[in-house]
């Protein structure tokens, strides 16, 4: 079976073409719970996310701050395994009709075997891979697998990323490119600054793929803000603080329903 990197080209451009930017909602699988996390992902496109990317939680993230680093170690003392990930995708794809990406690190994959990750991927429906420490001229296999089962390859950038190095990214991802909109982990920033804008606009110089900023942003504020200049805004730590800081996963659900709500509002005044 295909995976469906169509479905996430056609989401991202028909938001471009409401004359907005995407609304793009990070998850850890396996949080609370396997059933936990699958309702959360419906709840954020219930809300009004376009796209959700899955975490697979790591005992090691390195590029995660302590919000998301709290929500995986909840995962992975709960037994969350690839297959559970596999699941979440499937069943919140075929809930929502929405694209649905894994984002991970490059060790699991690696432990687990790129083709049956990517066919297994493909098969439960799932768009994509977001692959933050996967350098790309480590890629080829990773993106000869992926191409096979049509899966998108999302690399991050960064401000300190040089000309040539954003070209070499771009050149070798689909899907779109995931901007980092500062140096350093994860979490809620006071305000996300001029330093995307320069980032987007240099990536954008070296490809045609929608450009989605992440890293900081978390509010409606945020969410319009990086509207004004970016194809797709992305938002993960807002998301689980919610979740964290519910009384119960009722509540927890409801909280990402309305936070998805109040970002897609923003997304929408840019």
């Amino acid at each position: 079976m295909s995976g469906n990197r169509e479905l996430l080209s056609t989401t991202l451009a028909k938001a471009a073409s409401e004359d907005r930017a995407a609304l793009i909602a990070y998850l850890p699988g396996g949080f609370p719970t396997v059933d936990g996390g699958i309702a959360a992902v419906k709840a954020a496109v219930a809300g009004g996310a376009d796209v959700v990317e899955v975490g697979l939680p790591h005992s090691d993230p390195v590029l995660d701050g302590p919000v998301i680093q709290t929500a995986d170690d909840i995962a992975l003392r709960g037994g969350v395994r690839i297959a559970d990930i596999m699941r979440t995708v499937r069943e919140a794809h075929e809930a929502t009709g929405a694209p649905i990406l894994v984002m991970t690190y490059w060790n699991p994959i690696d432990r687990y075997g790129v083709e049956r990750f990517t066919a297994e991927l493909a098969e439960a429906g799932g768009a994509g891979c977001i692959l933050p420490d996967l350098p790309v001229q480590e890629s080829a296999l990773w993106r000869e697998h992926a191409e096979k089962h049509a899966l998108a390859t999302v690399f991050v950038v960064a401000p300190s990323s040089k000309d040539a190095r954003l070209a070499e990214i771009t050149g070798a991802g689909s899907g779109f490119v995931y901007a980092a909109s500062l140096m350093g982990v994860t979490g809620t920033r006071e305000s996300v600054g001029e330093q995307a804008q320069e980032l987007v606009r240099r990536t954008r110089a070296t490809s045609e793929l929608p450009v989605c900023v992440g890293i900081g942003v978390s509010t409606r504020e945020h969410a319009r803000q990086v509207a004004g200049f970016a194809d797709g805004v992305i938002v993960g730590s807002a998301f689980v603080k919610r979740m964290l800081d519910a009384p119960d996963e009722a509540a927890g659900l409801e909280a990402v329903r309305a936070l998805a709500g109040e970002l897609a509002e923003g997304v929408r005044k840019r």
